[in-house]
């Protein structure tokens, strides 16, 4: 017979997606897909395991009797929260080390030393470098820019290279020039 369903949470009504099916019958695995759905052959009488991380192990045994080749199921899955205790990372092999290094760090004594630093002009410029654009500014350069293009748009663009007059004014300062190291 074709077992089919949807998994989904108890708490939220969502899709547990890839949760993996066990038929302890047959001891074959199958997967669900990321939208919580399973499809595949078994038996009347076949008991499913359902397990997935973050959830509590739920089975299902197929009913005997069924006249259609063919069972529906909609399995609710309970998450399952573990709390684990707090663990603290520390670079130092022990806590004589951590004090030794702490007592020798040097601190600025003064916050106005601190804030002049943060603001000098070297240490903005390097962060105007690094730093990328926020959305205020992107969206101020792009109103700029279009308020820019839609000012220049009916405006017609000449060319100066096709400009006799300003062909005449370069020729006069190529030969004005020509006349002045003439004199040096």
């Amino acid at each position: 017979m074709q077992f089919s369903g949807v998994i989904y949470d108890t708490d939220s009504n969502t899709v547990v997606p890839y949760v993996t099916l066990r038929n302890s019958t047959s001891g074959k695995s199958y997967s669900a897909n990321y939208k919580g759905y399973y499809s595949f052959v078994a038996h009347e009488g076949d008991t499913i395991h359902f397990s997935s991380v973050g959830y509590k192990k739920t089975s299902m045994t197929i009913p005997l009797g069924l006249r259609d080749k063919k069972f529906t199921a909609i399995v609710k899955m309970k998450s399952d929260n573990i709390m684990l205790p707090v663990v603290r990372v520390f670079p130092w092999a022990s806590t004589d080390e951590f004090k030794k290094e702490f007592l020798t760090m040097k601190f600025a004594d003064d916050d106005l030393e601190i804030a002049k630093k943060n603001l000098s002009r070297k240490t903005l410029r390097d962060l105007s470098y690094s730093l990328p654009r926020d959305g205020g500014e992107i969206q101020g350069m792009t109103f700029n820019n279009n308020h820019i293009g839609l000012s220049n748009k009916n405006m017609v663009q000449t060319n100066p290279l096709l400009n006799p007059l300003a062909w005449a004014a370069l020729i006069k300062q190529i030969s004005e020039g020509d006349k002045n190291r003439n004199k040096d």
